[in-house]
């Protein structure tokens, strides 16, 4: 079989990136308080961006004659993104660097997709780890801004 550790990498992506988009939903639905009505309108962007990604990633992996998971029970079995329960304790910032967190893990789950689609020679697949990697820390830029924190993405 060729391309093993990229299809892997692409699977945890689709489990993560479900997962992300239902952080990203909780946030959106839970949030109160200060910048409310920029925020969140902003994170139906975040989550079309994620679902965007999502998609890709899953086709990629169809095409690499890949099985993505596909089920509810797969994504929570299989994500390394920590979620809370629905409710309204946290406030924004906590919401918005559980983001980041989210965003954090996801940037080097790309940068380890980029690592072993190189080994294996898979560009096609590295240069939609690579494009992706750079909109993640993108957003981890400006949800820091928002925080009124340094990006941190070299540190």
């Amino acid at each position: 079989m060729k391309y093993t550790a990229t299809k892997e990498t692409l699977n945890q992506l689709v489990a993560d990136l479900s997962q992300m988009a239902m952080v990203i939903h909780q946030t959106h639905w839970y949030m109160r308080g200060t910048n409310f009505l920029k925020l969140h309108p902003l994170m139906d962007d975040f989550m079309d961006e994620i679902n965007d990604q999502l998609d890709v990633i899953s086709e990629r992996l169809l095409a690499l004659d890949g099985h993505p998971f596909s089920t509810l029970g797969e994504m929570a079995a299989n994500t390394k993104i920590k979620d809370w329960p629905g409710n309204f304790d946290k406030t924004t910032p906590e919401r918005l660097a559980h983001l980041v967190d989210g965003y954090r893990y996801l940037a080097a789950l790309y940068q380890h997709g980029i690592e072993v689609s190189d080994t294996e020679k898979d560009y096609s697949t590295q240069d939609i780890f690579i494009g992706f990697k750079t909109a993640i820390e993108k957003k981890i830029w400006m949800l820091q801004a928002e925080l009124d924190q340094a990006p941190e993405i070299d540190a």
